[in-house]
């Protein structure tokens, strides 16, 4: 793992390995000093919403192809926390993922990592090609530990 600490927060290089992404969710976590009266949040909504997103980049946008890398940026600011996920793929359209939640996907396998992140964090989005993926938990005092989810 390649890792450059920036101004206001880092920037890691990952080998697409899946073993590689517990150990670089708790880098990020470990680095966010600040976020301490939000550790709650950050222990659940921030490390889950991270380990999706970096799971899916590996095995869906590079395809486990060991030679490609996922590159993850992280701004730690005052009042939130944006890590921003990018894959070596083709990408895909997040609006094609269908609602695992719904009763005929209910058996089906994939789109629940997609649903976690938008349900644990305050906003996610994706760039056009769709290989990015921005994840933002807001740090303020009405910000419940589990709530609502964020539009993409």
């Amino acid at each position: 793992m390649f890792q450059q600490r920036v101004e206001d927060g880092l920037v890691l290089e990952l080998p697409t390995d899946v073993r590689s992404i517990e150990h670089a969710v708790e880098y990020v976590v470990s680095r966010c000093g600040g976020c301490q009266d939000h550790a709650a949040r950050l222990r659940l909504n921030f490390r889950v919403g991270l380990t999706e997103a970096l799971a899916n980049a590996m095995l869906y946008g590079n395809g486990r192809d060991p030679s490609k890398r996922v590159r993850v940026e992280v701004t730690l600011g005052p009042d939130q926390i944006r890590a921003r996920v990018t894959d070596q793929g083709t990408g895909f359209d997040p609006a094609a993922v269908p609602d695992p939640t719904a009763p005929e996907n209910l058996a089906k396998v994939g789109g629940r990592g997609l649903f976690l992140m938008r349900k644990l964090l305050d906003e996610v989005s994706f760039n056009d090609r769709g290989n990015q993926v921005t994840l933002v938990l807001r740090l303020d005092a009405a910000s419940p530990l589990v709530r609502g989810g964020a539009q993409a």
